[in-house]
């Protein structure tokens, strides 16, 4: 089923990346500074919501597949990715935070990898902890592509910055998690 409609919203969330990296690229005359982060934090919300809706769909209308199962989490690791080269580009976001974050999904990704090859993916399923870690980057995200204060008294940047500094410790938390789900079976392949 690659052109179910959940595949299709996660087919959109990958085609919408060049449009959220471009916004930044466009000259002030066409859009502001100011208008640049709203359009870039309204582009990165959306992704996020088709992320949910996309599964939320799936599971309705049983269009579950395994293409589904397969695009989804690489769209979201690269929209996630784009943004926080962005970020790290605007100077908003710490380049060695975005390396644990970018760092931790190659990672992990590799490994559920190899953990499906040798028919071991269960081991790895995605944690509560994993949930936690992508709500704080989810909310982080685009309030430091915002950037500009919320009315007098919520700072968006401080907010975001102190969200995506606890998303990089989940991060690491999680990476621990999964690798020490790993381990017997690393151990256990190398005996073989």
């Amino acid at each position: 089923m690659p052109y179910s409609l959940p595949n299709l919203l996660t087919w959109l969330r990958i085609l919408a990346i060049p449009l959220f990296v471009g916004v930044f690229y466009l000259p002030p005359t066409w859009l502001s500074p100011a208008n640049q982060n709203l359009v870039a934090t309204l582009i990165f919300t959306g992704a996020a919501i088709t992320d949910w809706l996309d599964g939320y769909l799936a599971r309705m209308l049983n269009q579950t597949s395994d293409f589904g199962a397969f695009l989804d989490p690489v769209a979201d690791k690269l929209m996630v990715t784009a943004a926080l080269i962005v970020l790290v580009y605007l100077d908003r976001l710490d380049a060695p935070i975005a390396l644990i974050i970018i760092g931790r999904e190659i990672t992990v990704s590799a490994l559920r990898e190899w953990m499906a090859q040798i028919g071991r993916s269960k081991s790895v399923a995605v944690s509560f902890l994993g949930k936690i870690k992508t709500a704080a980057q989810m909310v982080a995200i685009p309030l430091l592509l915002y950037h500009d204060n919320i009315g007098e008294n919520f700072n968006t940047h401080m907010v975001g910055t102190w969200l995506i500094y606890l998303a990089a410790v989940l991060t690491l938390w999680s990476m621990v998690y999964y690798l020490k789900a790993a381990i017997p079976q690393v151990l256990n392949e190398d005996k073989n």
